[in-house]
């Protein structure tokens, strides 16, 4: 229980429904659903698709999702809503021409937006109420507008610079960001969301609105062909699995990088971390080793699960084993090989449980921070820049080519105990996110934390030859981490954010939002 002397966040409690998310309209919105009849799956794609308006530089129609989901008594599912590169796309041809990466703000980075058909499909087979019902508040706010939130302010400064072309019209005033409050509106995709209410994925996949993204993506040198959108298909999958002090981490699969945090997990077995300070210079620098380790072997095997078979390897006890020797408790050692993927932070996550205790946890994306900068002309979508996350290095299992996944950032996660599903989670962040599902999953165990603390507690992250630690932690703690061979840095963006929600044994549900976000959990 926090102190209530101090600044801080209830969880929330309630016995029906309950949505923890971003942004509190969409958390809103997903309650109403509940409320209206909806499932669990309902809300979370009405909370979804809203939130690309509420948080337009994080995700939106021309992105990708993935989810779990789950029901009481049958198997934790996965749905794979990632879209693939063109198939034109081409290593050897941006080699030629002098690259050594994809460019983030180029057509080259701009792969199939895959939300929309997971979306469409997950609602079909697992939701109750129909597209037209679960899309109509997103129409509805992206007709009238929304104020924009003190967090997506801060965001949208940062990342103006990225937009191009018409998106500067769309999604700048008088060419520059909103202030808080300033009202944000995007006809042009509430247009969108009513064909594909209307009349499905093909609205979105065929068609004019096809054509517009096309237009764009080809006056700026893309391949992309009506072929590669009429043929993106999101895909079921399964889940992987790795267990940590009696609880179950269920991730998605690759081409998702949630593997990654159940072997960071196996990696911090070999050491007694419940023994030391929450939040301590040991506790740091024994995670910052591990995070090295565990994303150089990312960065090596993870890629679309048809160009890699390592899987197996990654999460094997031996791995862990061997690399865990690798760590010196007294020395931080050099920072692993080179993050293969451009690094960033812009995501939204969404989970929901409702009254029969279906749970959904998804993560939806556009990459950086406005994605490409792309928007279509006619419509205003946001592209993704998710061939990013490809490299051009020849023979790697994630170089880029036709028709293939990128190595993906975005990961929902879900807890489990003894078979059932106890708490759907995720953990925004770009690359941080393996780090942060494993660092929340030790703060519940290790330290006995209720989910609200386990968020709010102060976060670190060794990236890119830095480790980055936030204010929360003391200058003695930093002190302590440069001493033992860290680049300390005090990043000017919080790391990451988190959402989640337990399900008890009584069945009540509890559920706790991230302050570093504008969001909330909202429950009936």
């Amino acid at each position: 229980m926090r102190d209530f002397h101090q600044p801080g966040r209830s969880a929330v409690f309630a016995a029906n429904g309950l949505c923890a998310t971003s942004h509190p309209l969409a958390a809103g919105v997903a309650v109403d659903i509940l409320k209206r009849g909806g499932n669990a799956m309902d809300a979370a794609i009405a909370g979804a698709v809203l939130l690309g308006i509420c948080e337009p530089q994080m995700t939106g129609i021309g992105g990708d999702c993935f989810a779990l989901y789950s029901r009481p008594g049958l198997p934790i599912q996965a749905m794979n809503g990632s879209g693939r590169a063109a198939a034109a796309a081409d290593a050897a041809a941006l080699r030629d021409a002098g690259l050594s990466a994809v460019p983030t703000t180029s057509a080259h980075a701009v792969t199939m937006p895959g939300a929309i058909d997971a979306f469409c499909k997950l609602s079909e087979t697992e939701g109750k109420l129909g597209l037209d019902a679960i899309l109509a508040p997103a129409i509805h706010y992206a007709e009238t507008g929304i104020p924009v939130a003190p967090r997506v302010a801060f965001d949208w400064r940062n990342d103006a610079e990225t937009l191009q072309g018409s998106a500067r019209d769309r999604y700048l005033f008088n060419g520059s960001a909103p202030k808080t409050g300033q009202m944000f509106s995007a006809p042009g995709q509430a247009e969108v969301l009513r064909r594909i209410a209307k009349d499905g994925r093909d609205a979105f996949y065929t068609g004019e609105i096809a054509d517009d993204m096309i237009a764009a993506l080809q006056a700026r040198g893309g391949t992309q062909s009506a072929e590669d959108f009429a043929n993106t298909r999101a895909e079921r999958t399964t889940p992987v699995a790795g267990a940590y002090k009696g609880v179950d981490l269920v991730e998605h699969p690759p081409n998702g990088q949630g593997a990654t945090a159940i072997l960071m997990l196996n990696i911090l077995k070999h050491f007694d971390m419940a023994a030391m300070d929450p939040v301590g210079a040991e506790r740091v620098h024994i995670e910052a080793e591990a995070a090295k380790l565990a994303y150089d072997a990312r960065n090596r095997f993870i890629a679309d699960p048809d160009h890699t078979s390592r899987l197996d390897h990654m999460l094997a006890p031996e791995t862990a084993a061997q690399l865990a020797e690798l760590i010196d408790p007294k020395r931080a050692m050099a920072a692993a090989a080179p993050i293969s993927e451009a690094v960033h932070k812009d995501t939204i996550y969404i989970t929901v449980v409702d009254k029969d205790r279906m749970a959904v946890s998804l993560i939806y994306s556009i990459f950086h921070g406005f994605g490409s900068g792309i928007a279509s002309d006619k419509f205003g979508i946001l592209l993704q820049n998710r061939g990013a996350g490809f490299t051009l290095e020849d023979g790697h299992p994630n170089m880029l080519a036709g028709g293939k996944r990128p190595m993906h950032t975005i990961i929902p996660g879900m807890l489990r105990k003894d078979g059932d599903v106890t708490m759907p989670f995720g953990v925004m962040g770009g690359a941080y996110q393996p780090n942060g599902h494993a660092r929340f999953l030790s703060n519940l165990t290790d330290f006995k934390l209720d989910p609200q603390a386990a968020i709010d507690m102060p976060r670190a992250f060794a990236d890119g030859g830095a480790l980055k630690v936030e204010r929360g932690y003391s200058d003695a703690v930093r002190q302590k981490l440069a001493d033992l061979g860290h680049n300390i840095t005090i990043p000017d963006t919080a790391i990451g954010g988190a959402q989640a929600i337990h399900i008890h044994d009584s069945g009540v549900l509890e559920g706790a939002s991230d302050p570093r976000k504008d969001g909330c959990a909202l429950g009936y």
